[in-house]
């Protein structure tokens, strides 16, 4: 099926998610290079793991663009351990901050619209569609929704997507229906790993969540 659901309908779950666990003001970061740091450094990892990697990366000196790109891969690599995937990030690290440095930094990026920003960034080798999506909505504040892992899960449970759809039929369906807002954009990516965290797990608790009342999984056998 065709993923587009309703105004009413995300408004709903959103205000079911803000009343159960308050304002996330999610991407904690000092600044929009950190979040971008953040974004690669995030994939297939807890964000835990993340915060160790991006305390070695300031207790080094180093996060910022000249101190990443002039950091030997190996001791990148060493510094983001904590991470998972260290090796291959570190490259990702080092491709993302060579873009960066080749094209005006991150005000060479607030230069040009949404979908030319996004074009460039996914044409960084290691930069794919959802971290690609962390950067604009996190770091250069623009309207995109974020699909990850745990809106897929949520909103299948939710009866409202087969949760195998391509990304770019999510995302779209999400801003189609929500319309550009970048404060609500950023809370409800955030409240969603928040509920996926903490109830709609991949064994969910569904007698402690706040979705019960509209979710069609509540209802069904096993």
């Amino acid at each position: 099926m065709s993923f587009s659901p309703l105004r009413r309908q995300l408004r709903d779950i959103f205000d079911r998610l803000l009343k159960r666990y308050g304002e996330l003001c999610w991407w904690p970061a000092d600044t929009p290079f950190e979040v971008m740091v953040g974004a690669v450094l995030t994939q297939n990892t807890a964000w835990t793991n993340v915060e160790r990697a991006i305390a070695n990366l300031k207790q080094a000196g180093v996060l910022h663009l000249r101190g990443i790109l002039e950091l030997p891969q190996p001791e990148l690599a060493e510094l983001i351990r904590p991470s998972g995937y260290y090796n291959v990030k570190a490259e990702r690290l080092h491709n993302l901050c060579r873009f960066l440095a080749e094209n005006g930094g991150e005000e060479g990026l607030r230069k040009i619209d949404t979908t030319a920003a996004r074009e460039r960034l996914l044409s960084i080798r290691g930069v794919g569609a959802e971290t690609a999506d962390d950067i604009l909505l996190y770091a250069l504040e623009r309207p995109v929704f974020v699909i990850d892992a745990y809106t897929r899960r949520i909103f299948s449970r939710l009866g409202l997507m087969e949760g195998e759809e391509p990304y770019e039929e999510l995302r779209l369906g999400f801003e189609r229906a929500l319309e550009p807002d970048v404060p609500l954009f950023k809370e409800y990516h955030a409240l969603l790993v928040r509920h996926a965290k903490e109830a709609c797990n991949k064994k969910p608790h569904c007698a402690e969540c706040c979705l019960g009342p509209v979710c069609a999984s509540v209802s069904q056998p096993g």
